[in-house]
């Protein structure tokens, strides 16, 4: 909870420190031209409707361009236009008079609402104003985000993800409210304004042509800004680098490390370091493995260290006779450092498995990737660093995950979702349960004794088993066992015994589960919809997740 507050409050710090950034400045003028029309709850509206879009532009955009196939530029672009044409109406005498004619039609109909409804119409209009200019500034502060948005987006609680975003927006919006305020109270006050109405209108105008078309320029140079490096002279540069690199966090409370003596990033200047935070379970993390055995392979003796933190996701992964035999099933040769009490993982401020973090030779982070992908930026990236000028054959990697398959499923109660049986879940207590009839896409559902803890589910009688409706190409499953014998789970797809699509730890369509570890249950050429079930063979069969893949 400390931490979540702590998230929220350095959201609104870093919204209002933009105060003195570039990209908000061309943003006040705007501002004060849109609250100096209207009634006096116009300004209100700016602010309210500034904050809720930006805020939900923020946070729904990438979803929005996945499902509705828009391109987000052809909105920014759009917004460009209509304030472009904002300040032409405020500078030209006709214009005016032609858009006053025009806007007369939506006046009458005013007229005709009940009699308070005025002041509900201007803090709409302000509401409207304010949303426009959200949508034109959000792609403009892109890289001023970066902070806020590490600290929003990749939090696993998607209510405090927009909580910290919109505090950010309250803050950058803070001077926006000054100005507002400033423009309706203090302005009209002056002989100046009063007698120059129309000279201030113009000059308004011309403030807001020239504040949009440099945020256009300052928007078509992000690339330039963001790279923090000049480019050589083959062309190379580094490829979405931070706006503000950082000194690196220091690797600290590591239990132990593998395929080196502990290591220090104080003492590796002077070298490219790449820190890839994973865990062995993880079917994420296992699928970026191969890139980076072959980075270290061939950029090993130019200068590439490359440093697996492994962060264990659940408390089995913190056993170092199961990390060692990862490591050496995976053959990763790099080194391999035990973070069992996530103290480098806090020190980076991680929250992501894999999560790659890139250093220069000075000791300064200057590239990060969240999940999966982007292999040839970040080889890019590498070559640049280590001042390779040579032209780089970059990976084309086949998208691992897909929009609309099965997202990764938890069982334990911490973190369940899409739970499905018509009993209640007993947290923490052995308990009997029942199929659902009918189960839902992506839900889950018990049959038989199972005692659901925290971060898993553990049978507590033979033939218990699972159902889950699912959508994806491949099925992966975390499991254990608690006791020191094996146990056979046996699958079956819509109600039939696997005899073909299966994955290769099934045989003879079950798994025999001896180690805490990922199993691959199904291998399908193509994405299919299914209903898979689990059937524990005898008491103690732990499962942890469902992972799915393309």
């Amino acid at each position: 909870m400390y931490t979540d507050i702590l998230n929220i409050g350095l959201g609104f710090l870093e919204g209002f420190a933009l105060i003195i950034s570039p990209c908000i400045l061309p943003i006040l003028p705007i501002i004060l031209a849109g609250s100096l029309t209207g009634g006096k709850k116009r300004p209100l509206g700016i602010i309210a409707g500034f904050v809720l879009v930006f805020s939900l532009f923020t946070f729904f955009s990438r979803k929005l361009v996945e499902y509705s196939g828009i391109d987000l530029n052809l909105i920014r672009q759009l917004s460009y236009a209509i304030l472009i044409l904002l300040g032409l109406i405020m500078v030209s005498n006709y214009l005016s008079e032609k858009f006053s004619l025009f806007t007369q039609g939506f006046a009458r109909v005013g007229s005709n609402w009940p009699s308070n409804s005025k002041p509900r119409t201007d803090f709409i209009s302000g509401l409207l104003f304010g949303s426009l200019v959200a949508l034109v500034w959000t792609p403009c502060a892109g890289p001023i985000l970066a902070a806020v948005i590490v600290q929003t987006v990749i939090q696993r609680t998607t209510v405090l993800s927009f909580l910290t975003l919109m505090a950010f927006a309250v803050g950058a919006a803070g001077p926006m409210l000054v100005i507002a305020l400033f423009g309706r109270s203090i302005m009209p006050k002056f002989s100046f304004f009063k007698t120059h109405t129309l000279l201030f209108r113009k000059i308004l105008g011309a403030i807001i042509l020239l504040a949009v078309l440099s945020m256009i320029y300052f928007t078509n140079n992000l690339s330039f800004l963001s790279s923090n490096n000049t480019e050589t002279p083959s062309g190379f540069h580094l490829e979405q680098g931070l706006i503000r690199p950082y000194s690196t966090p220091a690797i600290g409370g590591i239990t132990a490390w593998i395929n080196s003596q502990p290591l220090q990033l104080s003492a590796l200047k002077g070298k490219v370091v790449l820190i890839d935070f994973w865990t062995y379970s993880c079917i994420n993390c296992i699928r970026t493995l191969p890139y980076l055995k072959d980075w270290y392979a061939k950029y090993h003796d130019q200068g590439l260290v490359i440093i697996g933190i492994h962060t264990p996701e659940f408390d089995f992964e913190k056993n170092l006779s199961s990390v060692k035999e990862a490591v050496s099933k995976e053959g990763i040769l790099y080194p391999v450092a035990l973070d069992n009490q996530f103290i480098t993982w806090r020190n980076f401020n991680n929250s992501y498995w894999p999560a790659h973090y890139l250093i220069n030779k000075k000791g300064e982070v200057v590239y990060t990737h969240f999940g999966e992908g982007e292999y040839g930026i970040t080889e890019s990236n590498i070559r640049f660093l280590l001042g390779l000028n040579q032209p780089l054959t970059t990976h084309t990697a086949p998208a691992a995950v897909s929009d609309t398959q099965t997202p990764e499923t938890y069982f334990g109660y911490d973190r369940a979702q899409a739970y499905s049986s018509p009993d209640k879940m007993s947290k923490g207590h052995q308990a009997t349960y029942h199929f659902s009839q009918k189960l839902p896409l992506n839900a889950w559902s018990l049959q038989g004794g199972w005692t659901i803890a925290a971060n898993r589910i553990i049978s507590t009688a033979a033939q218990a088993a699972l159902r889950i409706h699912f959508s994806a190409g491949k099925v992966y499953i975390v499991m254990g066992s608690t006791t020191s014998q094996p146990i056979k789970a046996t699958l079956l797809l819509n109600g039939k015994t696997i005899s073909s699509h299966s994955g290769k730890d099934v045989k003879d369509s079950s798994i025999t589960i001896k180690d805490h570890r990922l199993y691959e249950a199904l291998n399908f050429t193509q994405q299919e919809e299914g209903i898979l079930e689990l059937q524990a063979s005898s008491p103690g069969l732990e499962i942890y997740t469902f992972t799915f893949g393309k």
